[in-house]
């Protein structure tokens, strides 16, 4: 475990995974830049000790490798996760699942050392700044890309209580810094804080907001989790649980919450919920596209405290792969047991980065009986956040789930489409620009697993990869894959991609193919760019069609911008894309870094 955020980057030095940059760096978009290529790449852990006109230091790409995540995680590997879980399953949770286990975790000896402990004195309140003295432009806040409404607080921890019952949440939600003294709070439909929101606005009460910044990873990491609701029982249990530990709370000095003792900075505040929400965004966000405008609650921040020599903590998210990758890993292999206490058949799962979280799901299961591939996809979706899972691939235990692409063509050899192919309707990521409307939209499930009699037989099929590909005057790359065929185009009309479709399939060059993936002009056709791309741009139910190839069908995608005159009418959004200003900048000051 590490105490705070100090002597987790301590031991990043050690282990040679933190590099110094000396020179004054730009909050806006240039340490974005820097930090996007280092990522990427799988390089250091970087602490910013000069950002132009601020007065703190900035660190950033703590979990930036899988290796970095474990071992901020005090893990050897993100497997190991997956076990501590099962340790605690060996107490037999009975009748009642792990909810049923959860729930007792107050009265079992064994973890009761876990447990918050409040404490008198914190080095998060050695320095108390109220009133006229709160100025959030002190922070090294990024403005992360060049389209955000402006700078955000990328790794915050947001402290509500329940006004009715009195229940703890810490969850994480960006906070766009709207002024000296107040942010927009990006509590969506689904989120825990709303909901402690819409309560206090009828009991005709104000609610108390303490936010932290830093302190043990652990505790970060925890606000990510999708813990299921359990009285008594939140995110600072779930921390104390995995670093060994009781996290260490202290009240805060002008709201009445316990505050992470050992944070770097806590800002205290409140949001009057009878107060007009405030335009917040748009902000490149972690599906790689921006979200657009809309409106959400104003947080007050009415105290900051602070170490003396504190570090500002951030992240940033956009086009895979990014860091917030790791942090879902490890949320993969902490709930896979749990998982199996409700689907006993599922071997394991993942949740490939392409994907973003939602948009894609790889299950192994240990089939035995007609029909189980969508038993578990139904099951699936009716857990926590797998509500908002879009597609859902489903093979046989054995298969390896990563990398992601790998496990798609393996299902496609035993995925007749249309017959093994399953359309759904259900709650979506309000994030997902492609639903049909807002937060809500079609699924579909992919039954790559091996047919029992009663499923029908197995179709006989040789994946094949051509390498010279047909012609078309409206096909602008085009790449195929055993099985795969990505094909690019400038879409300019309604149904344009369907019919191109319909053209490339009946040339001989569709032998051999399962799955047409189309996508945007501007879209690399490696398979990463092309999945993550065409994911995130489809309803299925309106954008996914099983189609006559030369050799039987073809499950075909249109992963293209939808129009208006496609029934569209929601604000399609812009790819977050780095101005080449920036990206200039930083090749000219790469060997100034000192990285």
């Amino acid at each position: 475990m590490f105490r705070n955020l100090g002597a987790y980057l301590e031991a990043l030095e050690r282990r040679g995974e933190l590099r110094r940059v000396r020179v004054p760096v730009a909050s806006e978009l240039e340490i974005t830049e820097i930090a996007d290529r280092l990522v990427k790449r799988g390089g250091p852990a970087l602490l910013f000790e000069k950002v132009v006109g601020k007065d703190f230091p900035l660190a950033i790409g703590l979990f930036g490798t899988r290796t970095r995540t474990a071992f901020a995680l005090g893990v050897e590997s993100l497997d190991e996760l997956a076990r501590k879980v099962e340790t605690l399953l060996a107490l037999n949770p009975g009748k009642g699942g792990l909810s049923a286990l959860l729930g007792l975790l107050p009265k079992l000896p064994l973890l009761k050392g876990f447990f918050p402990k409040r404490v008198a004195r914190a080095p998060v309140q050695e320095v108390v700044l109220r009133g006229e003295a709160v100025d959030l432009f002190r922070l090294p806040v990024l403005k992360c890309w060049p389209l955000d409404g402006g700078p955000f607080i990328t790794l915050p921890l947001v402290i509500t209580r329940d006004p009715e019952t009195g229940e703890l949440n810490l969850g994480m939600y960006r906070m766009q810094v709207l002024d000296q003294r107040s942010t927009a709070m990006h509590w969506q439909l689904h989120k825990v804080g709303r909901r402690h929101l819409e309560k206090a606005r009828r009991l005709g009460q104000k609610l108390p907001v303490a936010v932290a910044l830093g302190g043990d990873p652990v505790l970060t990491y925890a606000a990510t989790a999708p813990l299921p609701p359990l009285p008594g029982v939140s995110e600072f249990h779930l921390a104390g649980f995995l670093r060994g530990a009781p996290m260490e709370l202290a009240r805060g000095v002008t709201v009445d919450l316990p505050v992470p003792a050992e944070a770097e900075f806590v800002l205290e505040g409140y949001i009057d919920p009878e107060e007009p929400l405030v335009e917040e965004g748009p902000f490149g966000d972690h599906t790689g596209f921006y979200t657009p405008v809309d409106l959400y609650p104003r947080f007050h921040v009415t105290a900051i405290t602070h170490r003396k020599r504190a570090v500002y903590p951030a992240t940033i998210v956009g086009v895979p792969p990014m860091e917030d990758a790791y942090l879902i890993e490890a949320t993969e292999r902490l709930f896979l047991p749990a998982l199996r206490l409700v689907l006993p058949e599922v071997a394991d799962y993942h949740l490939p980065p392409e994907g973003v979280a939602h948009n894609w799901v790889n299950v192994a299961l240990r089939k035995e009986y007609p029909g189980q591939a969508y038993k578990v996809a139904y099951g699936l979706l009716g857990l926590g956040q797998m509500m908002f899972a879009k597609v859902l691939v489903v093979v046989d235990e054995g298969v390896p789930l990563k990398p992601g692409f790998e496990t798609l063509l393996h299902a496609l050899r035993h995925a007749l489409p249309g017959r093994d192919t399953l359309f759904l309707r259900g709650p979506m990521d309000v994030l997902d620009h492609s639903a049909r409307a807002f937060a809500y939209g079609g699924k579909l499930v992919i039954d790559g697993t091996r047919k029992l009699p009663e499923e029908g037989e197995e179709v006989p099929f040789a994946p094949k990869a051509h390498s010279h590909l047909p012609e078309d005057p409206e096909a602008l790359a085009q790449r195929q894959w055993p099985g795969v065929w990505g094909v690019t185009l400038r879409k300019e009309a309604p149904g344009q991609a369907f019919r191109l479709a319909e053209r490339l399939l009946r040339t001989p060059e569709s032998a051999g193919i399962r799955l047409l993936l189309l996508a945007d002009h501007d879209t690399a056709l490696s398979p990463e760019e092309l999945l993550w791309a065409v994911l995130n741009n489809i309803d299925p139910e309106r954008d996914a069609r099983v189609m006559d190839g030369v050799e039987g069908p073809v499950l075909v995608l249109d992963g293209t911008k939808k129009l208006p005159e496609e029934g569209f009418t929601r604000v399609w959004p812009e790819r977050i894309r780095m101005d080449e200003g920036i990206k200039a900048l930083v090749d000219a000051r790469w060997a100034e870094y000192g990285i």
